[in-house]
């Protein structure tokens, strides 16, 4: 019998921590064309998984469910997020994991440096329906040609405001969507109050430096080419986009002067800023819809998607995948969990768990979004109204869904992201201007992407 799934602590997977270079690291073979995968094929064994300890509904019911389906085999959890160097410790030293839950953006690098193995094999012999997946999550995950990881949760971002701010000063929610870049910057200027010297009121957040791929692709440029071998950082278009949203900041006195008091803020709390009037407009991701429902479910808000500068909706997805170590011990239990827990049976056992759950607190089920495309369509089906404005909120969700991006896979995806993110922190801390740091950052990611082209295609 399935003996249950047990948690373990980290330092149990892999002992040590060794630095590891760019190059490939795997010691279990390219790919994973020697495991017998079948979806009715008897399974026994112990699975273990890295980087997911998840322990709400959402999390429990499906696991419940990948238990059942795994038979003899017993899965085992090690607790706490996913540590890519333990992770490269342990397959380079010869004891990985079975299965690792990661972000879609680590994919890449891990896939390069042989860290995790293609999934065509486990895809095709447990059935996994590919075709559902968001198209934009399975790019993320897809380098080369292969696919190296199953796609589970999806993250998109709207704009979100305070619908008595706007009100105060003459603006609705359409001035603040990003759809007008102009209308925004007039936005900020209206609702920015100061106290003397200092920020009482932080008029529009531009959320620097993790959204610059959403200001550049709203400009119509996209970071790095669709192939993922061209960095394209230095673009005129990256550079406006830059430029105006620095700009943003520099009108209420500097990033770090609008920082500090965002950071102020009770932002998972009942004094969060749009609850206390604080801040007028920003983009988050949708998850923090439920954060305000659950703890201000009276703050005055305003939602819609953020939109391009053409008017279009649009959302740069980011979020979570299965991916299969290299040297898995365990590789067709680990492929029928991954199965299993992305299926669209398991995000309908989780949405009924959300829902019962969310109705025994007397508050609405706003939804979850996930990696595959039929999955939500069935769950937003299953959606309650909270009135407005968390109706409007759960409508833009679901059309922001129907409208992502993602910066494709890559072998430098960390290299990569540290060149933009540094060029972009240089620019806030007026340390450079933006056309000199986005150059700089150009040559740093062509760099590493040119580099972790070689190697892979060397090892290949």
């Amino acid at each position: 019998m399935n003996t249950g799934i047990r948690r373990v602590t980290a330092a149990a997977v892999a002992a040590g921590a060794l630095v590891l270079g760019g190059c490939a690291v795997g010691t279990g073979g390219a790919d994973d064309a020697d495991a017998e995968y079948a979806a009715d094929a008897e399974l026994s064994g112990d699975v273990s998984v890295m980087g997911f300890s998840g322990v709400d509904e959402v999390a429990t019911s499906r696991l419940d469910l990948a238990e059942a389906a795994l038979g003899e085999a017993s899965v085992s959890l090690t607790e706490g997020e996913l540590d890519l160097q333990q992770l490269l410790s342990a397959v380079a030293t010869g004891t990985p994991p079975d299965l690792v839950y990661a972000n879609r953006d680590q994919v890449g690098s891990l896939a390069a440096r042989g860290a995790i193995v293609p999934l065509e094999n486990c895809i095709e012999g447990e059935q996994i329906p590919t075709d559902q997946f968001v198209p934009a999550a399975l790019a993320q995950v897809t380098l080369d040609g292969k696919v190296y990881g199953i796609p589970e949760f999806n993250s998109v971002q709207l704009t979100m405001a305070n619908a008595d701010l706007l009100s105060e000063a003459g603006l609705s929610i359409e001035d603040v969507n990003f759809s007008n870049w102009d209308a925004v910057v007039a936005a900020n200027e209206a609702l920015l109050e100061r106290d003397g010297d200092s920020v009482s009121v932080i008029g529009v957040d531009s959320k620097l430096p993790e959204f610059l791929p959403l200001w550049a692709k709203a400009n119509g440029a996209d970071l790095i080419s669709e192939d993922g071998r061209t960095a394209q950082l230095d673009a005129p278009a990256v550079i406006e986009a830059l430029e105006w949203a620095v700009s943003i900041y520099d009108a209420q006195g500097g990033f770090s002067a609008v920082k500090a008091y965002r950071d102020s803020a009770d932002f998972f709390g009942e004094g969060n800023q749009f609850a206390t009037g604080v801040l007028g407009a920003m983009p988050m991701e949708q998850w923090y819809v439920n954060v305000l429902n659950d703890v201000s479910p009276d703050a005055p808000m305003a939602f819609d998607t953020v939109k391009s500068r053409d008017g279009e909706t649009l959302a740069y997805a980011s979020g979570s995948a299965w991916a299969i170590p290299a040297g898995s011990e365990n590789p067709e239990a680990a492929c029928r969990f991954a199965r299993v827990m992305t299926s669209l049976d398991a995000w309908e056992a989780a949405a009924n768990a959300r829902l019962e759950a969310r109705e025994a607190e007397g508050k609405p089920f706003t939804g979850i979004l996930t990696g595959n495309a039929e999955a939500d369509a069935m769950i937003q089906e299953m959606t309650t109204s909270g009135g407005e404005p968390w109706d409007t909120a759960v409508s833009k969700m679901y059309e922001a869904n129907d409208s992502t991006f993602s910066l494709p896979a890559n072998p430098a995806d960390a290299e990569f992201k540290t060149a933009l993110f540094d060029a972009v922190n240089a620019v806030l801390n007026g340390q450079a201007e933006p056309a000199d740091a986005l150059a700089t950052a150009q040559e740093q990611a062509q760099e590493a992407l040119d580099e972790g082209w070689a190697a892979l295609e060397s090892e290949g």
